[in-house]
């Protein structure tokens, strides 16, 4: 089987991808300690896929548990250009009905003390991070979204908030005067470490429910949530689908070369230690020892 250019994290209900033909269990071992389960590596409509479930399969791993670091590192060793991710979130919009689809283009961290960077241990570089999605990939996850019979917002805010206890209401009310969309727990890691990676990243953002703000609803809750995951995984499956069958085969987005102007540090000052561990995110640009 050829590399895959292809991954799928999966979220709250995502677990797994039996539509993957001729798949594998991958179990890797990183710089940064072990990914949140085995990759399944397989055939998608003949393209080759890499899946991942974020919270393990069974969800077993809390959003400030997940090892961030070793997920998107293990997809770049897989040969993965670009990721989807799908997850679960909460609507800070009354347009934003629960089953709607949101397809993000900006972020606010709310999270505390989360590793978001391979870089540090003697090396330093900054990525543009303006515009933390892939723009292009993110137009075809909303196309696919909608031919997958979805109703789609294109664009928007994802607060990422620490958890696991959802929001007070007041925090609710904040974010909403933020401008901000939708509420969630766990993709500004992957899209910053993902941007790092050279790996284009784009979210389908799958409201399960009104956040608390919400007067005339219901607090959210555990209950509410399952009970609509199970509809939001057959939809996110099927926009998968869709967005594979519409890549293109080359990328002409910054994404891929989001590195090339960021180390600041001077190669020769690079441990080599630190530079074995990053090889595969950023060897091309650093020249060998002479």
């Amino acid at each position: 089987m050829k590399e895959a250019t292809i991954g799928v994290i999966g979220g709250s209900g995502l677990y797994r991808m039996p539509e993957l033909a001729a798949s594998a269990p991958v179990t890797l071992e990183t710089p940064y300690g072990s990914p949140s389960d085995s990759y399944r590596k397989g055939l998608l409509d003949g393209v080759p896929v890499v899946f991942l479930a974020r919270h393990g399969e069974g969800h077993r791993i809390l959003p400030s548990e997940i090892n961030f670091r070793a997920n998107i590192y293990g997809f770049k060793t897989l040969g993965v250009e670009r990721l989807l991710s799908i997850s679960a979130v909460g609507s800070l919009r009354e347009e934003i009905a629960p089953l709607d689809v949101v397809v993000p283009d900006q972020f606010i961290d709310r999270t505390r003390n989360r590793i978001s960077t391979f870089f540090g241990e003697g090396i330093v570089a900054h990525v543009s991070f303006a515009d933390p999605v892939c723009a292009e990939l993110s137009r075809l996850m909303a196309e696919a979204a909608r031919q997958a019979g979805a109703k789609v917002h294109e664009g928007g805010t994802y607060v990422c908030m620490e958890g696991p206890a959802f929001s007070t209401r007041s925090e609710s009310h904040l974010y909403r005067s933020w401008g901000a969309s939708v509420i969630g727990m766990t993709n500004l890691q992957e899209a910053k470490l993902a941007r790092e990676a050279e790996i284009c990243y784009a979210t389908l953002a799958m409201a399960t429910d009104y956040d608390c703000w919400h007067e005339e609803e219901e607090p959210v809750t555990v209950e509410t949530v399952v009970a609509r995951l199970g509809q939001n995984a057959r939809t996110a499956l099927r926009t998968v689908a869709g967005v594979v069958s519409r890549l293109p085969r080359e990328r002409r987005c910054p994404c891929a070369s989001a590195l090339k102007n960021a180390i600041l540090t001077e190669p020769a000052r690079i441990p080599e230690e630190t530079r074995r561990k990053l090889a595969p995110i950023l060897g091309h640009y650093l020249p060998g020892r002479s």
